[in-house]
């Protein structure tokens, strides 16, 4: 007689075991005569950190912009949270409401202070009181490390706490999603860490994250499921453990040559 399993503790295991949030199927994206997305297929679980890697042009960043329709496609579905992307309107705002982004260049708004960056949402969009947005952005900036630049402009801070009052300014939204497109890609490399750190936290945390790096650390160390991309298509899907030690393709195998080995 087969011994009974013992019921999943409440950890990060238990919570990478969610539904499908983010279900992709047969994407496809031009440029002119670019082939940018090539049937594109693949899954991201409530409170999955998947990291997407591959050479400059494969087509990571466009696949990240156009999960919040900040790029169109030509075919295929993107359901999020089982709704199909909608294309326009107040349903693509709520969407956009629910789907966190963070750039690589920050884009905050440089004439307001941190703290008016992050609660600008939530009392336009969410209808949050001024003194409840305050509170709650109060509270994110301390998670993320910077609740003492509260009241400076972002011209005043360093790229790392830049990119973590942008990392803020998402969770301030309280998203069902976050999408990290080359998030430390801008910093030098001695801030990279402090915002790698926030990241590590949210995923232990068991934020839903996709993100788009080359911090191979970050993807070791985070991520439940790496996809490799080249040349627009998804060329590996596996474990960080699986994907790193034993890669499949020779496209993978040249990849991580070229960059494990600097």
């Amino acid at each position: 007689m087969e011994p009974t399993q013992p019921a999943p503790a409440t950890s990060n295991i238990s919570v990478r075991r969610g539904e499908p949030l983010v279900v992709v199927e047969h994407v496809d994206k031009h440029f002119g005569d670019l082939h940018v997305l090539n049937d594109i297929d693949t899954v991201v679980n409530r409170g999955e950190v998947v990291v997407v890697i591959g050479p400059s042009g494969s087509g990571k960043s466009t696949l990240c912009r156009a999960i919040n329709r900040l790029e169109t496609i030509d075919s295929g579905t993107i359901m999020i949270d089982g709704e199909k992307l909608p294309e326009e309107g107040a349903a693509l705002a709520k969407l956009r409401a629910d789907v966190g982004m963070v750039f690589q260049s920050f884009n905050l708004f440089a004439h307001k202070t941190v703290l008016e960056n992050v609660t600008l949402a939530p009392i336009r969009v969410k209808r949050r009181s001024r003194k409840e947005a305050d509170a709650k952005a109060m509270e994110i900036l301390d998670r993320v490390g910077v609740a003492n630049q509260a009241k400076k402009m972002p011209a005043q801070l360093s790229g790392g706490q830049q990119q973590r009052v942008a990392i803020a300014r998402s969770l301030a939204m309280n998203p069902k999603l976050i999408l990290m497109d080359e998030p430390t890609s801008a910093l030098d490399p001695e801030m990279i860490n402090e915002v790698l750190d926030v990241m590590i936290g949210l995923a232990k945390d068991g934020m839903t994250m996709i993100v788009v790096t080359h911090e191979m650390g970050f993807a070791r160390k985070a991520a439940d499921r790496v996809l490799f991309m080249a040349d627009g298509r998804i060329v590996e899907e596996a474990t960080p453990a699986q994907f790193f030690d034993h890669p499949e393709s020779d496209r993978a195998k040249d990849f991580l040559s070229k960059i494990l080995e600097h």
